[in-house]
């Protein structure tokens, strides 16, 4: 999963970046509301922790711009301004959730699990659950009928984004956007040899190629 982390704390972003690269996810950084407006809008993200004081142009007013321009991605506000007035500004400019700092980041990384499952219509699962599967966020492995399978990073990363769009058809090149940053040079063929690990640890049936469009994860894992 991409991310777009912005916020001009650099201390608090490193701390953050660091989190999330271990929590799996592939995530972006700006510090500056001028960018994020543009860069928000035009690359495909899959969720963005947006802090609201920023240089340049303000938090809700970047929120703003991005609904008023139609972007749906979720959006997570970040904050260090206690106020129901202001949480509820956040809210209606189009906010997902609200997390006012200082904030552990065990609490934001369930954050954005819960919003990532909601966003893709599993809204009362505590774990994503696909094809007989449950993913182990925490511990980054998967769940088949009470036993463990042991995943690499990479295949974890795979794994969770296959089982967040079950019965979808996705290309190389979209999953390439979704699961790398834009410093990472992306190969669709490392891709397909993370594929072809997941199907010897979950059945050859779970990922079926479709040729010349990509890849459609749903069937019953064995």
């Amino acid at each position: 999963m991409r991310l777009l982390l912005v916020e001009d704390h650099v201390p608090l972003a490193d701390e953050l970046l660091a989190g999330l690269n271990r929590q799996g996810y592939a995530v972006d950084w700006l510090a500056d509301g001028r960018d994020a407006v543009h860069q928000g809008s035009t690359e495909p993200y899959d969720l963005i922790i947006l802090d609201l004081g920023l240089p340049g142009v303000p938090g809700l007013e970047v929120l703003g711009q991005w609904r008023a321009a139609g972007l749906v991605t979720p959006v997570l506000i970040l904050t260090a301004r206690d106020s129901w007035a202001e949480r509820i500004e956040g809210l209606k400019a189009g906010a997902d959730d609200y997390l006012t700092k200082p904030f552990h980041p065990e609490e934001l990384f369930l954050r954005i699990q819960a919003l990532l499952r909601r966003s893709h219509g599993q809204v009362n699962q505590p774990t994503l659950q696909a094809a007989g599967l449950h993913l182990d966020e925490g511990r980054q492995c998967v769940v088949r009928e009470g036993a463990d399978i042991q995943l690499t990073a990479a295949e974890f990363r795979l794994l969770r984004y296959f089982m967040l769009h079950p019965e979808q058809i996705l290309s190389k090149s979209h999953l390439a956007e979704h699961l790398y940053d834009g410093e990472t040079e992306r190969d669709s063929n490392v891709l397909e040899v993370h594929v072809n690990h997941l199907r010897r640890k979950l059945g050859k049936s779970v990922i079926e190629t479709r040729r010349g469009q990509g890849y459609l994860f749903g069937g019953q894992a064995r």
